[in-house]
């Protein structure tokens, strides 16, 4: 079974809170939990209050093999938890990014429109 590092969300509309779980990979988003390893709430102010998580807990998890998502990843970066996956999703972008610059094509959307690949249109008054 292929165990995964995943945010779930619970809260109400305009006010996120996130659970950290241990999942099995082909759960949904919100399926069936193996282990609930802490929350992290993104509008706390006080950075200690934002993150409660189990660490040895998370280490335990990382040490058998379960992969995080990049968004944990991030947060286990910033919480001292050192993992291979930490800057995966940063890399996949500064490799497509400097692989379109060598090709001299347009990699961002005012590039894209700069080059005229990408018409706007002007929104008209309602």
């Amino acid at each position: 079974m292929a165990v995964k590092l995943r945010l779930t969300r619970i809260g109400r509309r305009h006010r996120p809170f996130f659970r950290l779980n241990a999942v099995d990979s082909r759960t949904p988003r919100d399926g069936k939990v193996l282990e609930p390893l802490g929350h992290y709430d993104p509008i706390e102010k006080d950075a200690a209050k934002q993150y409660v998580l189990k660490k040895d807990r998370i280490e335990f998890w990382l040490a058998q093999g379960a992969v995080p998502s990049d968004t944990v990843a991030e947060l286990l970066t910033r919480i001292g938890v050192e993992t291979k996956y930490a800057k995966v999703k940063s890399l996949r972008t500064n490799r497509s990014r400097e692989l379109a610059r060598k090709a001299k094509k347009p990699y961002t959307r005012a590039e894209k429109i700069a080059a005229g690949v990408i018409k706007v249109e002007k929104k008209r008054g309602t």
